[in-house]
């Protein structure tokens, strides 16, 4: 009966319909079980509301109150009306409620209307104390029969729902109140006994009653932090199982056998160091020695690089490429855009000038002879290492041998693209690289199901960066920073946020800055324009004349934000600045200090900054730590647009939150790896995970 309930769709509960059932749809709410694990928003002690007469500017505060008289004010600006409520409660008090552009309150709150106000209290001279655009809740009398219980609603610790379409707070705690009534205590629980008993957690029924009815006298401050004995114990529950799924997925890839495993010998090694340029950092080394063992494994590496800006990821990849081409391997490499793909193919071609391996190029750019002859060098095994973009992961491209994909800024690529291009092999080893350091809770995540190798140290030579905010106002004295270097015939970028003016949005285009800079500030110098909506071979012209010193001063937009290396580019200039996030202000900066100069970035900003934006600009100029810059992105954007990409693999959660809970998150995972262990206990889990994973969490799904 209790799972019947449970996995019951919400259009077949009374109350609900089509309609309704469609609005919490939208919301992710699908059964009763989503339903009952969405946690309330926040929670109002309405057991003891605050007293008008108590309340002082700057509180937040709930109040239960009467309507005394309301009504629409005009004001000085054209069209813009303010909606008043006049309200006092059983002790006299008086106060008022503002709602800007609200006229159509007037039809809500009535006089002698009993209503729940809820917000933040400030002070005007010309009204007095008041609540300016509150959140509110009207209370039914207590004999309307169409209401449910008025003791729901108030005279108690009240859970407070996100609106979600026709179906507002009072509505959905009233639906909740009713199937909560239904829930039987024997609700099937997936996390294992011994587990709960271990952690003291209270079961599955008597948890989701706790989180959405408290009982009375919890604490309020702890409702409203997550940290209740009910919340922590689903909390617990949903990253218990998503680990779980991480690592079967990892187990189960690892029971994938490859062909032959690669070998490693002495002529091998002789061919690596003839290809360096350079001695590699400690660093390199531990991640190279990381990949090739797994290389040699019988099952396929899965194993994720992560090295800062300019930290010789790509070095350690190629080496990793030339170990499975003296296998009689193929290696795929992919990268996100063609000026990156570009960039590697030139390197590396350069770097095996002397080698017996044939790279060839596959990008979208190709004609389609050309795009033919590629794919027949490619499928008859001729071309040993293919360097492209998305074009990899095409149906009709075929493999002779397979055995290494490497994957270049991989967060820039969907999942699906990740998979079409691994099936291109049989079971091929995959490395994949990013130069946006992942903070440790979203590699228990994103990556929970890879090995992890690390470079943290840059290699020597590389001259740190002095990163400055300066406001647009100080143009003139950018400029004669940005001339300074020129005169002393080193390069610069200005980086531009559009490609071409718009009256929407009051950015400098970098089509109209170019010619500005060209004619007006810098006409003894060669100024050149990139961006993406350049033919690639414009965008191979320009480029490859900044790289030869051609150009002095490169106007681009962000297509230069990865892969771009000119050693002699000494300073960044990002105009809107606080238009662009974290992470690719700190890629644009990583293109300057790639040689023997000090490097500067300016960051060029508009106001009014928003605090968010204050926050990014200010963490560039205390660190080049990318590491640490990861961590302040986290926190600022939260885990979802830490990648601005659903297809990056940021699992759906219901109830936890990474940055609140990235403690438990690290316990769920020992839980799990340790329940995992014992084959016999851990069937029942294993299937409930192989059924429900891929849905539950909106990922690729575990087996």
């Amino acid at each position: 009966m209790a799972q019947d309930l449970i996995s019951t769709p919400l259009q077949y509960i009374k109350g609900v319909g089509p309609r309704r059932a469609a609005d919490l749809a939208r919301a992710g709410m699908l059964t009763v079980e989503d339903l009952l694990l969405r946690f309330p928003m926040r929670y109002e002690d309405r057991a003891a509301p605050c007293e008008i007469r108590h309340l002082k500017p700057g509180m937040t505060a709930t109040v239960t109150a009467e309507v005394v008289s309301s009504g629409v004010r005009q004001t000085r600006r054209p069209g813009f009306r303010l909606f008043e409520a006049i309200v006092r409660d059983a002790t006299g008090g008086i106060t008022k409620a503002v709602f800007p552009n609200q006229a159509f309150l007037k039809d809500v709150f009535t006089p002698g209307q009993r209503v729940v106000l809820f917000g933040a209290l400030e002070y005007r001279p010309s009204g007095g104390l008041q609540f300016t655009n509150p959140e509110y809740e009207l209370i039914r009398p207590e004999k309307d029969a169409d209401d449910e219980d008025a003791s729901v609603h108030t005279g108690r610790i009240v859970p407070i729902y996100e609106k979600s379409g026709t179906m507002t707070p009072r509505m959905q705690r009233a639906l909740v109140h009713r199937l909560l009534q239904d829930l039987p205590k024997d609700v099937a629980d997936p996390l294992p006994a011994p587990i709960r008993e271990r952690r003291g957690l209270p079961s599955r029924a008597d948890a989701i009653r706790a989180v959405h009815f408290p009982p009375p006298g919890t604490n309020v401050d702890e409702l409203n932090a997550f940290r209740t004995p009910a919340h922590q114990r689903l909390i617990f529950e949903e990253f218990f199982l998503f680990q779980a799924g991480m690592v079967l997925r990892k187990r189960r890839h690892a029971e994938d056998r490859k062909p032959r495993p690669v070998t490693v010998d002495d002529r091998i090694r002789e061919s690596a160091r003839k290809v360096l340029p350079f001695k590699l950092t400690e660093g390199q080394r531990v991640a190279l020695r990381e990949i090739v063992d797994d290389m040699r494994r019988p099952e396929p590496m899965n194993r994720l690089l992560q090295g800062d800006v300019g930290a010789g990821k790509t070095i350690v990849a190629l080496l990793a490429a030339l170990v499975a081409m003296e296998n009689g391997l193929q290696v795929a490499f992919m990268a996100p855009t063609e000026i990156l793909a570009d960039q590697h193919y030139l390197t590396i071609r350069r770097l095996l000038d002397q080698s017996r391996f044939r790279i060839v190029s596959l990008t979208g750019g190709l004609t389609p002879a050309k795009r033919r002859e590629v794919h027949a060098e490619i499928a008859s095994g001729t071309a040993q290492l293919v360097i492209g973009t998305h074009a990899l992961a095409e149906a009709d491209l075929a493999f002779h041998a397979l055995g290494l994909v490497i994957i270049d800024e991989q967060h820039r690529f969907g999942v699906m693209q990740r998979a079409s291009l691994r099936a291109k092999g049989r079971h091929p080893d995959v490395l994949v690289m990013t130069a946006t350091p992942i903070p440790r809770t979203l590699a228990l995540t994103t990556y929970g199901d890879l090995d992890v190798s690390v470079i943290r140290e840059l290699p020597p030579g590389r001259q740190p960066i002095t990163t400055v905010s300066k406001s647009e106002s100080k143009r003139e004295e950018i400029y004669r920073l940005v001339r300074k270097q020129l005169d002393a015939r080193r390069q610069a970028y200005v980086i531009y946020p559009l490609v071409e003016e718009s009256e929407k949005v009051d950015l400098r285009a970098a089509t109209a800055m170019a010619d500005h800079l060209q004619q007006e500030i810098f006409p003894e110098y060669r100024v050149a324009l990139l961006h993406g909506r350049l033919k690639q071979e414009e965008k191979d012209r320009v480029m490859s004349a900044f790289a030869r010193g051609e150009v002095d001063l490169l106007v681009s937009t962000t297509v230069v934000e990865v892969g771009v290396d000119v050693p002699n580019a000494t300073v960044m200039v990002v105009e809107h600045a606080e238009r662009f996030g974290l992470s690719q202000l700190h890629q644009l900066r990583g293109r300057v200090g790639r040689g023997e100069h000090p490097s500067t970035c300016v960051l060029l900003y508009q106001f009014p900054l928003s605090e968010d934006a204050k926050a990014r600009l200010r963490a560039l100029v205390e660190t080049t730590d990318g590491f640490v810059i990861a961590e302040r992105d986290l926190e600022i954007r939260g885990p979802g647009d830490f990648f601005g990409t659903r297809q990056s693999g940021i699992p759906t959660l219901r109830v936890g939150d990474l940055l609140r809970d990235h403690a438990l998150m690290e316990e769920a995972r020992r839980e799990a790896v340790a329940w995992l262990d014992e084959p016999a206990a851990s069937r029942a889990l294993a299937a409930y995970v192989s059924a429900n994973w891929a849905a539950r969490f909106g990922l690729v799904g575990v087996g």
